[in-house]
């Protein structure tokens, strides 16, 4: 039996720290949330503003804290790290960024007892695989947040261009989320019923040119926020919730995630987002789906282009 208090620990206070602790509040998922963050009063000044609606919306406990308070987190999510610029890539964020990581977990370690270790840091794909390595958690125990948020960008799209639903649409973004990753078309569904038939039957047009259009729209949208207003963290915090709900509440679910790969794929030694099943235990299995030879060539693609990168850390 399932004995987790719903505690949380939310390491990195900034943006997207404090937008995922809001959110996990107005969720009313965790019962305890402690912010730590090397600025402890900002930390303290998000934790009271959170705090102080509390009352009207549920009953979670929001405050400030240290590593220390990482010991018996069913959930610890990291989010330290330096916002992405208008002209970088994800990638580009990389030499300040695992330096951050990597203090993050030496202090962590001497606290963690037990939970699950979400990363969201960018670039998640690296930063996720070097801190499963420093970490050696069971497998399944650190993931990151990956191409969840493209995903799920991808299928608003999808429900613009349909006129339908989200709920009744089906795709999943893969591979890195950054410049390699891709939707996998051949998955792509309407209620169980595969686009391109879907399309036939309705009279919408369904071909290259509309996947090109919808990706492109969807693979700009992260630059264009950032551009708009200096960084993108709403988005994130509404998937993170998503994720911690099926941690924290056993709700198993189904999600574009990213985890160190062992054979699946015939791919090993990198981390890449693939359709998990996340439960309290983590990414308690990676599907194999089926695809097709385009999509399989595009995967290898970039889980080589990340182990290009690893290699030079």
């Amino acid at each position: 039996m399932y004995t987790g208090t719903r505690k949380v620990a939310i390491i990195g206070a900034g943006y997207v720290g404090a937008s995922i602790a809001y959110a996990l509040t107005l969720k009313d998922l965790a019962r305890e949330i402690v912010l730590i963050d090397v600025n402890n009063e900002k930390a303290e000044g998000e934790a009271l503003d959170i705090q102080h609606g509390i009352a009207y919306m549920g009953s979670s406990s929001v405050k400030a804290g240290s590593y220390e308070d990482c010991a018996g987190c069913d959930l610890i999510i990291i989010t330290a790290g330096r916002n992405r610029r208008p002209t970088e890539s994800r990638l580009d964020m990389i030499n300040d960024n695992i330096l951050i990581m990597k203090d993050v977990v030496t202090k962590l370690s001497k606290y963690y007892t037990k939970g699950v270790v979400l990363i969201v840091s960018n670039p998640v794909d690296i930063l996720t695989y070097k801190c499963n390595e420093w970490l050696g958690l069971a497998n399944g125990k650190v993931f990151g947040t990956g191409c969840i948020l493209d995903t799920s960008r991808l299928i608003r799209a999808i429900s613009g261009y349909t006129g339908l639903n989200t709920e009744s649409i089906k795709c999943n973004i893969v591979g890195e989320h950054g410049e390699s990753q891709f939707p996998v078309w051949s998955r792509l569904a309407i209620a169980g019923v595969p686009m391109n038939e879907y399309c036939e039957n309705v009279g919408l047009k369904w071909g290259d040119e509309q996947k090109n259009d919808l990706y492109n729209t969807v693979r700009n949208l992260g630059t264009k926020i950032i551009s708009a207003k200096g960084r993108t963290h709403y988005g994130i915090a509404t998937c993170v919730c998503s994720i911690a709900d099926a941690v924290l509440n056993q709700r198993l679910t189904v999600a574009s995630v990213t985890t160190p790969l062992n054979g699946e794929y015939g791919i090993s030694g990198v981390s890449l987002s693939l359709p998990s099943i996340i439960g309290v235990n983590g990414v308690e299995h990676k599907l194999e789906e089926h695809w097709t030879d385009e999509e399989y060539q595009k995967l290898n693609y970039s889980a080589n282009s990340l182990k290009d990168v690893l290699k030079r850390i």
